[in-house]
């Protein structure tokens, strides 16, 4: 759906975030996901566009670095409600792309994403 309609079922409800969640398709999650990183880090230029679901986020990739790993979590655990494990290995799999974030925050609910 549009943003103006996705923003009005987020605050207008009063549903938990669950419920949400559930109802959410991938590409909906995953833009929500885009949305968050961008509000999380400083890199000058950085656009949507920028971020395709499936490029890396770290490295080769977009370019972020570990300081902005931090930032993004701590924002994805304030937004979803997902707590990281201190396990750096995990959190590699999870952080590689926006698509990764998506699978684990749906997870981490217990739904899966509809494409």
């Amino acid at each position: 759906g549009s943003k103006a309609g996705r923003t009005s079922i987020w605050f207008g409800i009063g549903g938990t975030l669950y419920d949400i969640i559930r109802a959410m398709k991938r590409a909906d999650l995953e833009e929500e996901i885009r949305q968050v990183i961008l509000a999380s880090v400083e890199v000058d230029g950085l656009t949507a566009a920028d971020l395709p679901a499936g490029a890396p986020l770290f490295g080769e990739g977009v370019g972020l670095d570990s300081i902005d790993a931090l930032e993004i979590g701590a924002a994805l655990r304030k937004r979803f409600q997902v707590k990281f494990k201190a396990n750096s290995a995990e959190n590699k799999v999870h952080f590689k792309s926006i698509a990764s974030l998506a699978d684990f925050i749906a997870a981490n609910l217990g739904e899966t994403l509809e494409d």
